[in-house]
């Protein structure tokens, strides 16, 4: 056994040493708010007697339930309520008050789905390399593994928010003799590793359910001080059931939210029966001088794996466009929406295989850039466009699209042009990689609902311009962009009566192959 796995081995031995050993009356016991202070009344702060509540809970090992009908008040403390237990919020009501000055920290949340088993550093691995299967490790368990390489940088960001890139991140998960699980691949070379941390999966699922939560919006400036005040989970194998967010008191101006729900550093974390709410958006100045809008969630991803939205729906208006999208992921893998109405799925700084089913899609689609296999099934899309690479990253995805039995309503129906798969591609940029189109794209069952045409309509696009500079072999990519091989179509229904095309600018498509079945 190495130093690394031995160091593990023992604080494990030592977190079980110091659970205490609960009789049977008292195993079934279970903790309320109400006995720690709270007091429920919606004025009084009860956020003290909450973190009391559950740090009794977590020592003992027992159930939290909160009182019923009670609403709880939670002001501007800079602490947050640990959850290590199975939770019942039932129909409580919390409110998250962001409007005041006194708020402490905007950055903590308030209450915090965390595992009682410890993370550690691995440093006997220094290289790795892209489609490794196993590492040369021995851990007590099944983990998901961060690493970093600082020297090496990624999502060179173009545009109005452009940026000088981030650190190579990948994220993936482990077995106990270091295999890697194939479903979360390592997707790049590391030649260099700076950091790399293991975070034990806990092999038990734990379940937070209900709660009503409304938080009043911050006055802040409308600048980029990102407000995240909700729910995080950091611990792997966790069930949100039926929890409520809501959003009052917004103004003309205001800071924007990292998210409601914020998902780091875990696996296997299932939302289900959830209602969320889109945010309002708000402008100020990017990072190249001109006005920007400021994207506002009340989800985000980021650095995780095996993460499932389910039966889940926005209660604000999805085609409403003055809420940003709700959605929002960054270096994750296998995502999953199935039955879930929102405005937005969005692929930030990448995604390894994801999937949209059963779903609709408001007014911001899907924003996609990534690799692996990309499916959209029995999906409404009411985007302009039913897929958009990202251009700010290079408007890449390195694998392949799968669109089965879906519905394209071009901009929910207003006049519109239409196209299936758009971005933006200079050929002048570096973003850190080579940027692609997706491999091959099959679309086998699609209605394309543009019955309300622009001007001139040509009829829908397979693919959008990309480059409109790019009209003869003069121009020169100073980094080539790796155009789409194969274009399969099976079913597709165009309701104007129109057919498609392959692009309004058909040169840099010439040698994409369209079968059609």
């Amino acid at each position: 056994m190495n130093k690394f796995s031995h160091s593990i081995f023992l604080s494990l031995i030592v977190l079980l040493s110091i659970q205490p050993v609960l009789s049977d009356q008292e195993s079934n016991k279970i903790i309320r708010y109400s006995e720690y202070g709270a007091v429920g009344d919606g004025v009084t702060d009860d956020f003290d007697a909450i973190i009391k509540a559950h740090n009794e809970a977590n020592k003992m090992g027992l159930k939290v339930q909160a009182d019923a009908g009670a609403t709880y008040y939670l002001g501007g403390t800079n602490k947050t309520a640990q959850i290590q237990t199975d939770t019942n919020w039932g129909n409580a009501k919390f409110i998250i008050d962001d409007s005041k000055v006194d708020v402490k920290n905007r950055n903590h949340p308030i209450f915090t789905i965390s595992s009682k088993l410890q993370s550690a550093k691995i440093t006997t691995v220094k290289t790795l390399q892209k489609n490794q299967e196993k590492l040369d490790l021995s851990l007590p368990q099944d983990s998901l593994i961060i690493v970093t390489d600082k020297t090496t940088k990624r999502y060179i960001r173009w545009g109005s928010n452009q940026n000088d890139g981030t650190d190579q991140t990948d994220v993936f998960i482990v077995d106990k003799n270091g295999k890697v699980d194939k479903k979360s691949p390592i997707i790049w070379d590391f030649d260099n590793i700076t950091s790399m941390t293991a975070y034990p999966i806990d092999p038990k699922m734990l379940t937070v359910r209900g709660g009503h939560f409304t938080t009043i919006a911050n006055q802040a400036e409308s600048k980029y001080t990102y407000y995240a005040r909700g729910i995080n989970v950091t611990r792997s194998n966790v069930v949100i059931d039926g929890v409520t967010h809501v959003i009052t008191g917004e103004l003309d101006h205001g800071a924007p939210y990292g998210g409601f729900f914020v998902i780091p550093n875990c696996s296997g974390v299932m939302v289900k029966n959830c209602k969320l709410s889109g945010h309002k958006i708000y402008s100020t100045i990017g990072n190249a001088g001109k006005p920007v809008s400021m994207g506002s969630y009340d989800i985000s991803v980021n650095r995780a794996v095996n993460v499932t939205f389910k039966n889940c729906k926005q209660l604000n208006d999805i085609h409403d466009t003055k809420l940003w999208g709700i959605f929002g992921s960054n270096f994750s893998k296998n995502i999953t929406f199935d039955t879930v109405e929102f405005s937005r799925f969005d692929a930030h700084m990448g995604v390894t295989n994801a999937t949209i089913k059963n779903s609709v899609l408001g007014h911001q689609g899907i924003n996609l850039i990534g690799n692996g296999v990309f499916l959209v099934e029995n999906t409404k899309v009411c985007n302009a466009n039913f897929i958009n690479l990202r251009g700010d990253y290079g408007s890449t995805f390195d694998g392949e699209i799968i669109i089965r039995n879906c519905e394209y309503v071009p901009r929910n129906g207003e006049k519109s042009d239409a196209c299936l798969i758009n971005g933006h591609y200079s050929g002048q940029h570096d973003f850190g990689y080579p940027c692609y189109m997706p491999r091959k794209i099959t679309i086998d069952g699609l209605v394309i609902n543009d019955a309300n045409p622009v001007n001139n309509y040509k009829g829908p696009k397979i693919f959008g311009s990309f480059n409109n500079e790019y009209k003869n072999e003069e121009y020169v990519e100073k980094y080539p962009y790796i155009i789409t091989k194969e274009v399969e179509i099976k079913k597709m229904n165009i309701q104007s009566g129109k057919s498609w095309i392959i692009s309004n600018n058909p040169f840099m498509f010439r040698n994409v192959k369209i079968t059609k079945k």
